[in-house]
């Protein structure tokens, strides 16, 4: 293994460096890590998903040339082709379910093709990747018509393959889940199905980022813009329902559930890793009365975010491939900007490498009700060598203060201006505690990051009703 490469898997898994090595810090890693990510590598991937005339979820799943049996055979070729390059480390594998409902008249075979590269140090934490790989045109029940679907959504399925390309060159804590999803045109059929294979795999789902419709810079009415990408993310968590609802009113959590934490997160990472797209927030689950995939892993209670381009052009999504009174209308690859869509999935890639290399999110909880003092406790999360507290104002859109310690792994509470932090790893069995001296616990929000010995730091995870990454589970009743 060349030395580079060594000190990279080194840097990733949390070990200490050759003495004699200058370390990289972890967003000079992820640069590294991004570089190899090509525009011309998914200009390339598109081209191939075009070719199959149609990728309609209920066009053909026999014929070897044309329809979506055909696309999903030649996309797991490639993930099969990179393990075969990592010497296996992808698990190769299809999810499929029989289903019917409004845009799909008769009983049809729905089918995920998932790539998974299992973490080294923890299996178990997974981050996932999602792109829909299925296309339509102006009727959503006409499978037979040329239905490119190059952006929406042969971009996004793009992203997934390239992403999961550059990353099985690496190996990472925790693993990567890499995924094209069919039937979301017919009613976010594909979303479900992964969210119930993760959920009957025991998987803990840290994060799912889905790219749907990241490939254009330019809209319908002439405005551009390549350097934003617009990031959807729920605010209160859906679920939980009315069992979370009356925690949320009485403790807080309206702007705080995990997605929105990933929001800000990977706001950060975009502005720090300098590759000329900055995060635009939008605080909603998509776009209004719309919906992507995404929203199958929130309903189950995974956190989730949407990544889609600035601008929309709507003439060229959901629309018959044509020419009206001189303007085309139709999914082609020539509207779409791979220079961007390199770009957005740099970050992606960024963020499914940071991910996998931090360790897991606490879930912190707060007390502090008519008291001077604010006290966060959290459970110690294994991999973890210290932790963030963060806090900001109530009406912050992101945090805004932070402190960084080691706090001592039991019952003692550690006190700001105290310095008895443990520098060992805790086992996760203990408690862990900080107690914020003069902070009035109405007046903030506050929340807990864990930072692994490699330096790697995960999202927030606030200290509300429903703020842990882990589904919500109606707490027990006291006695």
């Amino acid at each position: 293994m060349r030395t580079s490469a060594l000190l990279s898997c080194l840097l990733l898994l949390g070990a200490a460096p050759p003495a004699a090595t200058s370390v990289l810090s972890p967003d000079e890693q992820l640069k590294a890590i991004i570089q190899p990510v090509s525009g011309t590598m998914m200009h390339a991937t598109v081209e191939r998903l075009v070719s199959f005339g149609t990728r309609h979820t209920m066009s053909s799943q026999v014929d070897p040339k044309r329809g979506i049996g055909a696309a999903l055979t030649w996309s797991e070729g490639e993930f099969r082709r990179f393990s075969r390059a990592c010497f296996g480390c992808l698990t190769v594998t299809r999810a499929s379910e029989m289903v019917s409902g409004k845009r799909i008249p008769s009983p049809t075979r729905v089918t995920d093709v998932i790539a998974i590269q299992r973490g080294i140090l923890r299996p178990n934490d997974v981050v996932i990747i999602t792109g829909h790989i299925d296309s339509r045109v102006t009727d959503v029940t006409n499978s037979d018509e040329f239905e490119p679907g190059a952006n929406d959504d042969g971009s996004g399925s793009a992203a997934v393959i390239e992403a999961a390309r550059v990353l099985s060159k690496q190996r990472f804590p925790g693993t990567i889940v890499y995924a094209l999803l069919s039937g979301e045109e017919q009613g976010l059929y594909g979303g479900k199905i992964l969210a119930n294979y993760a959920a009957k795999s025991g998987w803990n789902v840290l994060a799912n980022f889905n790219n749907d419709i990241v490939g254009n810079s330019c809209s319908s009415d002439g405005l551009c813009d390549d350097a934003h990408v617009r990031v959807f993310s729920e605010g209160p968590r859906w679920q939980g329902g009315d069992q979370l609802r009356p925690l949320v009113r009485s403790q807080g959590g309206e702007n705080d559930a995990p997605s929105r934490n990933i929001s800000r997160w990977l706001d950060d990472l975009a502005d720090r890793l300098a590759i000329g797209l900055d995060v635009r927030q939008v605080w909603r689950s998509d776009r209004l009365g719309r919906g992507g995939d995404h929203l199958e892993f929130l309903t189950a209670g995974f956190p989730a975010v949407r990544l889609s381009v600035a601008v929309e052009n709507y003439d060229w999504q959901h629309q018959d491939v044509r020419v009206e009174n001189g303007k085309q209308y139709g999914d082609t690859i020539d509207h779409m900007d791979f220079a961007y869509l390199e770009k957005v999935t740099k970050l992606n890639v960024a963020a499914l490498a940071a991910f996998a290399s931090a360790p897991p999110p606490p879930a912190p909880s707060v007390q502090g009700a008519v008291s001077t003092d604010t006290t966060l406790d959290w459970e110690a999360v294994p991999g973890a060598a210290s932790y963030i507290v963060r806090w900001r104002r109530t009406d912050g859109s992101g945090w805004t203060a932070k402190l960084a310690a080691k706090p001592r792994c039991d019952v003692i509470p550690l006190g700001v201006k105290e310095n008895r932090a443990r520098t060992e790893t805790p086992p996760a069995d203990l408690k862990c505690q900080q107690v914020l001296e003069g902070y009035r616990v109405d007046d903030w929000v506050f929340g807990v990051s864990s930072v692994g010995a490699n330096g790697f730091e995960g999202p927030v995870a606030s200290a509300v009703p429903g703020g842990a990454f882990r589904p919500w589970i109606k707490p027990a009743a006291t006695k």
